[in-house]
């Protein structure tokens, strides 16, 4: 049977704390429970992330600067010694149904923006949707903004099948 996947693409973006990873990780649980295959794309803008444990063997590997793939009967784990392309990683994906990038703020993707506490205006200008609680006066939102719950997954994932971008 071929399936035809959504092949839909969304943002998510918003200061350190503010809930986007809990949202993307609520919205992708969500969307495979229905059935949907999804992808995550998460930006590392400061060089944090590890591919293994010191002293394990994939990272022995990694310290020698070649690039790694280490795979095993149920998935499959790569780490490249350069940066790649949004295209090229979806690419590596194969087939899917959404796509959901953390970060990336100057990615041409509709762009669902996260904010508790206080809003950060510098964000407005690359966000079509601001998922916030109620510590955020919806009143301060423009008008040209949609406001989304960020207790309320189910509405994000409405928002995103109605505005993401098919690629």
């Amino acid at each position: 049977m071929n399936k035809n996947y959504k092949k839909l693409a969304i943002a998510f973006s918003g200061p350190s704390n503010s809930g986007k990873t809990t949202l993307v990780a609520k919205v992708s649980n969500i969307l495979q429970d229905q059935g949907y295959k999804v992808c995550i794309v998460k930006h590392d803008p400061k060089d944090k992330a590890r591919f293994d444990k010191p002293g394990k063997d994939s990272d022995k590997f990694s310290q020698t600067g070649a690039n790694v793939a280490v795979v095993s009967p149920s998935r499959t784990t790569l780490f490249k010694q350069s940066t790649s392309s949004i295209e090229e990683i979806i690419e590596l994906f194969g087939d899917f149904d959404f796509l959901l990038v953390e970060g990336l703020k100057t990615l041409p993707l509709p762009r669902i923006s996260i904010f508790r506490d206080r809003l950060d205006e510098t964000y407005f200008p690359v966000t079509d949707a601001i998922a916030h609680d109620d510590t955020i006066n919806s009143n301060e939102i423009p008008s040209n903004i949609d406001k989304l719950d960020l207790n309320n997954p189910e509405e994000v994932i409405s928002w995103i099948e109605k505005n993401a971008k098919r690629i």
